[in-house]
């Protein structure tokens, strides 16, 4: 068993904002030598997630669209009462779509569908420099 892992930098603009990490997973895999496994992709923070849609424009609004109406930002949060950072919704979203990903590795590459992609979702309120560990693991 061989394991490699690589950290991705982005850069978001807030709220709703989407980032396709697909290519940039792929290109960790490939660096990894590894053919056959997991690839791990995980957010390092608790207002962002990650997981896998088609990413596609009407996606990328639908999403944080359907969260908002589910868990809108508000003041009535316990977490908003504590802290007063506008953010409690942002937690939700993002616990319930979860900080990681796990993706099997064939043939030194995700499987993935044909329209599915790995993508990250910011959660939080305002811009954030995040940082997503790549971490793969399997036999070259």
């Amino acid at each position: 068993m061989t394991a490699h892992q690589d950290t991705l930098t982005l850069a978001t603009d807030g709220h709703g904002d989407m980032h396709d990490l697909t290519e940039r997973v792929a290109a960790v895999v490939r660096q990894s030598g590894i053919t056959t496994g997991t690839v791990n992709v995980h957010c390092i923070g608790s207002t962002g997630a990650v997981g896998t849609i088609e990413y596609e424009p009407g996606l990328q609004r639908d999403l944080p669209e359907i969260f908002d109406k589910l868990m809108p930002p508000g003041r009535h949060y316990g977490h908003e009462q504590t802290w007063h950072d506008g953010n409690a919704h942002s937690h939700l979203q993002a616990t319930t779509l979860g900080p990681s990903l796990t993706v099997p590795v064939g043939d030194g590459q995700p499987i993935l569908g044909t329209w599915q992609q790995i993508f990250f979702l910011e959660c939080d309120v305002k811009a954030r420099q995040r940082r997503v560990v790549v971490t793969v693991m399997g036999a070259s």
